[in-house]
């Protein structure tokens, strides 16, 4: 642990400061919205742009890094991101923040891109794991601490965008200050969404549904606190609380999974969330009644954490389960055509949202996440019928972040991806070419011409 530590110190206080920065930044943009009196539609609208331009990034940032190398994408895009949330305290409406919001999640998913791809290379079959752990840690950490930075200052100052900035902006001197080199950019291929919905349709599906969830809870969880009259301080103790939560869950859950049958631990988590949601709706309206009568509001969070607890892991659950059905050297290609999936979802899941939330009221935003959850369930039950359970030695459960890209996909330790230590029969052959394999550690080798 140690040794990943003092290899990657570098990346993680990197990723740190800008997961700071972005949860900081999101709960920011969403309050302000409520002040500025931009309508439920048009805010839903504009905080969709942010999983618009993930969803074009991850498709196309690849190419990018190939050209001018992982240092230089990382510098680049993190100051766009610097200077982008500028912007948003210069010119206020929602067109001009849904733009300004495509650049902000291209940026991330760049960000992202290159810090996974990073990792992968510093990692060997043996600690894959525990890499994947201290990155998903560093990234809910952060981001769940950044929910705290509303109080610095009210959100119609210009004072918090300059602090988002200010933040994203350290984020680069570790990164540019490192001695290490870049590592070699490797491509993935996604499955075709034919051949992916063929072998898994429920994980497919779910997919999907579990990123129009995802993507509302994030975007538009603050929205809802601040429509509710929360207070600036409530309102980061409800983010926190979601961010948290969800990364405890993450192991427990998992480790249920690798025990039944995945898709029943998928459908009684999904049933799970729908009725805290539930349960996060009566708890809210009870708030704000005449005294003797009202319900206190750490019954709200009370819900809101157990909602969390049983969402977030969703799509590490559903990737584990498409796994089920597909041979090992596949795991990877699967899961970039799982994330296409979530993309899609993510894309609408804000601005669909935002439309419950104008017809019913605040509480619309419980009553998506209730219809969509109950939708994966519903569903889930039906494929449970039509094919049976697959024993898949190679599949188990890992806990991912849900904005983990494609090519992280590759730091789940069962993929296997990294070159394992060559053969004393390579070795000798690589060593009549006048080439030297000098040992780096226990499963990591490294080639240096003579």
């Amino acid at each position: 642990m140690n040794k990943i530590i003092n290899n990657s110190w570098a990346l993680f206080l990197g990723m740190g400061l800008i997961m700071l920065a972005h949860g900081y930044q999101g709960s920011l943009l969403g309050i302000r919205a409520v002040k500025e009196d931009f309508s439920l539609i048009s805010t839903g609208f504009m905080l969709s742009g942010y999983y618009i331009g993930y969803f074009i990034g991850a498709k196309t940032i690849s190419n990018l890094v190939s050209r001018v190398g992982h240092i230089r994408v990382f510098a680049a895009f993190a100051s766009v991101a610097s200077v982008v949330i500028l912007l948003h305290s210069i010119i206020v409406n929602p067109f001009t923040w849904f733009i300004l919001r495509i650049v902000t999640g291209f940026s991330m998913v760049s960000l992202y891109t290159v810090a996974e791809s990073w990792l992968n290379d510093r990692s060997s079959n043996k600690n894959r794991g525990s890499v994947l752990s201290i990155y998903m840690i560093v990234l809910y950490g952060s981001m769940a601490l950044g929910m705290f930075f509303i109080n610095f200052s009210k959100p119609e100052n210009f004072q918090p965008f300059i602090l988002v900035s200010l933040i994203m902006s350290l984020a680069l001197i570790p990164i540019l200050l490192t001695k290490r080199k870049p590592p070699t950019f490797k491509r993935i291929l996604g499955m075709k969404l034919k051949e992916l919905y063929d072998t898994s349709p429920f994980g497919m599906v779910s997919s999907l549904l579990c990123g129009s969830t995802h993507s509302a809870l994030f975007s538009l969880l603050a929205v809802y606190a601040a429509s509710m009259n929360f207070s600036i301080f409530e309102i980061s103790i409800v983010t926190f609380l979601v961010a948290i939560s969800g990364a405890i869950s993450q192991w427990p859950i998992g480790k249920l999974s690798d025990a039944l049958d995945r898709r029943l631990v998928i459908i009684y988590c999904t049933f799970g969330s729908s009725f805290f949601a539930f349960c996060a709706i009566f708890a809210s309206s009870q708030i704000y009644m005449p005294e003797g009568l009202a319900t206190p509001k750490y019954w709200f969070y009370f819900f809101v954490m157990l909602f969390s607890f049983c969402s977030l892991p969703m799509f590490a659950l559903i990737f584990a389960h498409t796994n089920d059905f597909i041979p090992k050297e596949k795991f990877v290609a699967a899961g970039a055509g799982l994330q296409f999936a979530f993309g899609l979802g993510a894309m609408i899941g804000p601005f669909l949202c935002s439309f419950f939330m104008d017809f019913v009221g605040a509480n619309g935003f419980f009553i998506y996440l209730i219809l969509f959850h109950a939708s994966i369930g519903f569903f889930g039950i039906y494929r449970m019928k039509v094919r049976a359970v697959v024993d898949n030695p190679d599949s188990q459960f890992t806990p991912i972040p849900q904005t983990l890209t494609p090519l992280g996909m590759e730091l789940n330790p069962v993929t296997e991806h990294i070159d394992e230590p060559y053969s004393e029969k390579v070795q000798k052959m690589l060593k009549r070419k006048g080439v030297v394999i000098k040992k780096k550690d226990e499963n990591v080798l490294e080639k240096e011409n003579i």
